[in-house]
């Protein structure tokens, strides 16, 4: 099982976990649909939005979980 952080790009993320986007969603980054997820990282997604590193590392740590279920 392939573990996600911060640095993967959000499209990778999607991938990897179709599931992650609501926990993307939950927590204010909604636009795991645009295009700039295909080329920016979960934490600099995040940080265009204002979302704090606190905040990144819960949404990782949600996926994984999510992973960890299938």
């Amino acid at each position: 099982m392939k573990k996600i952080n911060k640095k993967m790009g959000i499209g990778e993320i999607l991938e990897i976990c179709p599931e992650a986007g609501e926990a993307m969603a939950k927590y204010g980054l909604g636009c795991f649909g645009c295009p700039m997820a295909q080329m920016e990282s979960l934490e600099d997604g995040a940080k265009a939005h204002g979302i704090s590193d606190e905040i990144v590392r819960k949404i990782a740590k949600e996926i994984n979980q999510k992973l960890k279920s299938k």
